[in-house]
């Protein structure tokens, strides 16, 4: 076999052949590679590698980009291009953000780039604020207020209402940058930031919070602040992506952090040695920006400049798609549940068990997905690795509470109504009811005709006069057998009604 033969046979072993696409982004703290896969709406991150080069590291001492710097990032990106050429993805975008862009021998750093086979963007600062806004609106869809993206070398900001994006900014506030200001202790500190932050024309404090929107949090080193706040308070969740503090509380921990030492931050879990060095100074921008942006409240996102190159190539339809649903869908179909099979029994299920105060349908949807493949799972392990895809994995556009239920939906659709604390922590009672009876109807249309289509054909389940009625065709009566029975008995007793089955001909169905 020659070596050319074996290459290609290891083509696509990322995802099985899922399609792959690959963004080096080459900032001024990070150098990173990231493949996606599965669909583009919400892709998933298949390879996610760093190099911490530092690249703007000497940029306000020197205006270049270090030598040795420049040498950790080139043996970096040469391994970079190696992996994606072996691993057969052709679709590749590198962009170079400010350091590159800044420096004076930033076009010389850029010809090494394209001798060893990339094809780098340096993008401006606005484009940069732009493409991050638009990471945080395809995570977000009613995204409303201020994105505020901290790299290495800079500080984006930008307004995002109704799907779209203006009035970026860039300013010289990143994390490399931001211990030039310390001086005056972090009292100083914030007094000089925030004349940087008005002087660049950023001044919403006598506006109304709710008019002012959210500040959505874009950045590694934000994420990191997430994770400690997270930790703080006993959240349930180990995602920060969409993960919310209203301004007082963010205020709260952004001065505790200031006047922490980043040697007491290096041991906390999750929390890299790096981020725990730049957590003070982020600490007090962002007390800055609070300030004088005046949120309603703050979420930080994962979601940023390299989602927004990927939504950017969206077709308008595609973008229109809800990204919960466009990543559960992909995930659920790995795990031999159907988008399809999923509908046709929520449909089935809509009339006894709709989503009415506390969820939606396309939360019942979600949930019904991960139900249907949670039943691919070894039945000893199924319910507690279930509950965790619903809590845990990177699902986009869906609050604790809509975790939560679908946790609860889960739970119910395997006869299990006693919900882990953490669940119970993240939506009241009568949401994680209202989800429960979700599952416990899919629960009877799943084993009604073990999730046959012809099962739902020959079926209805409905709510008449305050009775839960099933109607089965003639050839099909048998189907209600001792386990229909008592799933019936179980949704109806959660629901608080009768029950009874009704035998009918088959064109009567």
């Amino acid at each position: 076999m020659s070596y050319r033969t074996r290459r290609d046979n290891r083509t696509g072993n990322i995802a099985g052949g899922t399609p792959q696409r690959a963004i080096i982004d080459i900032g001024s703290n990070t150098v990173r590679l990231v493949v996606y896969g599965g669909t583009m709406r919400a892709p998933m991150v298949l390879l996610n590698e760093k190099v911490t080069a530092k690249l703007g590291r000497e940029i306000a001492a020197t205006g270049r980009l270090a030598d040795e710097a420049m040498a950790l990032a080139l043996r970096g990106l040469k391994r970079f291009a190696l992996l994606l050429d072996d691993l057969g993805i052709s679709d590749i975008e590198t962009v170079a953000t400010a350091a590159v862009r800044e420096a004076a021998n930033g076009r010389e750093f850029v010809e090494q780039l394209r001798a060893i086979g990339l094809e780098p963007r340096v993008i401006s600062g606005e484009e940069e604020a732009l493409l991050s806004a638009h990471g945080v609106i395809g995570a977000f869809p009613d995204a409303h207020g201020i994105v505020a993206d901290l790299g290495g070398g800079s500080l984006e900001l930008v307004r995002v209402s109704q799907g779209s994006a203006d009035g970026a900014s860039t300013l010289p506030l990143g994390t490399l940058r931001l211990p030039e200001y310390r001086k005056g202790g972090w009292a100083g500190m914030r007094k000089a930031l925030d004349k940087v932050i008005r002087s660049a024309g950023w001044d919403l404090a006598e506006a109304a919070p709710e008019a002012n929107g959210a500040l959505y949090l874009v950045g590694g080193t934000w994420r990191a602040m997430a994770v400690f706040a997270m930790a703080v308070s006993g959240h349930p969740l180990s995602d920060p992506h969409g993960f919310e503090l209203d301004a007082a509380t963010a205020m709260q921990i952004a001065e505790a952090l200031a006047g922490s030492e980043s040697d007491a931050l290096r041991g906390r879990e999750r929390i890299s040695s790096m981020r725990a060095e730049k957590l003070p100074d982020a600490a007090v921008l962002l007390a800055a920006l609070l300030a004088r942006l005046n949120p309603a409240k703050v979420v930080f996102s994962s979601w940023g400049l390299r989602e927004g190159l990927l939504y950017d190539r969206l077709p308008a339809h595609s973008r229109a798609q809800d990204p919960l649903l466009a990543g559960i869908a992909v995930f659920a179909s790995q795990r031999g549940a159907t988008p399809t099979l999923a509908t046709r029994m929520a449909a089935w299920t809509l009339d006894a068990a709709p989503a009415r105060t506390h969820g939606s349908e396309r939360l019942r949807l979600g949930a019904t997905m991960l139900a249907l493949a949670s039943m691919q799972i070894e039945p000893n392990l199924r319910l507690p690795q279930a509950i965790d895809w619903a809590l845990h994995k990177r699902w986009i556009a869906v609050d604790g509470k809509g975790r939560a239920m679908m946790a609860a939906a889960i739970a119910a659709n395997g006869n299990q109504m006693n919900l882990p604390p953490r669940v119970r922590a993240l939506a009241s009672e009568e949401a994680l009811e209202e989800a429960i009876r979700w599952g416990l109807a899919l629960r009877l249309a799943r084993r009604l005709g073990a999730q046959s289509r012809r099962s739902l054909e020959v079926s209805r389940l409905a709510m008449e006069e305050g009775t839960l009625v099933l109607r089965l065709a003639e050839s099909h009566a048998a189907l209600f057998g001792q386990p229909t029975e008592k799933d019936m008995k179980l949704l109806a007793g959660r629901l608080g009604v009768e029950w009874r089955v009704e035998v009918v001909p088959d064109s009567a169905v």
